[in-house]
């Protein structure tokens, strides 16, 4: 299976027509979190992913909640569950793990506890894909440090995904790191092509 991921468009229309242009030749789209900024702008950005959305599969970020993604396309919407998709096990969840300091606008966050808890009762899975990174990898902000989660790492060392797809921390877009046999990739609002 040919996929196209990306993750972190932020409202940006022009990389969303870079993806639709390229996602022709994928047997599947995985869309990782946070297409609005600051909850603004999401119908827009979902409009312009609307010719890809029979074969995506998106997790909402920490800038749009589960609900209003949910309503505002018609991909295949998940967070907090796993499900099985042409032969693939793919493990879904959202949000930003553990919050983000607290900012003037309403961030879609989860504790590590809560995380932990929707984590315990997930199987394992071929594909994780989460909004926020294992903690240690892949998730080094330049001023707030790591922002990864605890409970995201132990779920992927326990578990062992072939792919973990991730955001959240735009200062690792592009950057990879491995946890035993899982391969995990900070991915950015670009162009990024796996097979599995």
């Amino acid at each position: 299976m040919k996929i196209l991921a990306f993750s972190d468009l932020h409202c940006d229309l022009e990389a969303a027509t870079r993806l639709v242009e390229a996602a022709k030749d994928a047997d599947l789209v995985i869309g990782a979190g946070d297409f609005a900024q600051m909850h603004q702008g999401l119908e827009e950005t979902m409009e312009a992913l609307e010719p890809i959305v029979d074969r995506s599969i998106f997790i909402p970020g920490n800038n749009e909640t589960f609900d209003a993604l949910r309503s505002s396309t018609g991909a295949l919407v998940v967070h907090n569950e796993r499900l099985d998709l042409d032969g693939l096990s793919i493990a879904c969840i959202g949000c930003a793990i553990p919050p983000l300091p607290p900012t003037e606008w309403n961030s879609y966050d989860m504790t590590e506890v809560q995380a932990e808890e929707v984590l315990a009762n997930m199987e394992p899975a071929d594909i994780l894909i989460t909004h926020s990174p294992p903690k240690g990898l892949v998730d080094l902000h330049a001023r707030l440090g790591h922002l990864g989660s605890v409970a995201v790492r132990g779920w992927i060392k326990d578990n062992q995904p072939k792919l973990v797809f991730c955001g959240h921390v735009h200062d690792c877009w592009g950057q990879s790191a491995e946890i035993e046999n899982s391969k995990i990739y900070n991915l950015g609002p670009t162009v990024n092509w796996f097979e599995l």
